[in-house]
């Protein structure tokens, strides 16, 4: 999808260079697959004590 917007150059240009990415393109990606990684992982912690799982860990380990 093509789509113009604008964006604070310093911010592209130093996340650029952070994570050594060459490309405007793959660095906005980047930063969108990052961005929704971690709202699936803040969505996932709301589950945090509120579901009873049986699992036995040391039985599961020892596969």
């Amino acid at each position: 999808m093509r789509t113009t917007i604008d964006l604070p150059e310093n911010l592209v240009n130093e996340a650029m260079k952070l994570t050594n990415i060459h490309t405007k393109t793959d660095v906005i990606k980047e930063a969108l697959l990052n961005l929704i990684q971690r709202e699936k992982v803040e969505n996932i912690k709301k589950f945090s004590g509120k579901i009873d799982l049986d699992i036995d860990l040391d039985r599961l380990r020892k596969r």
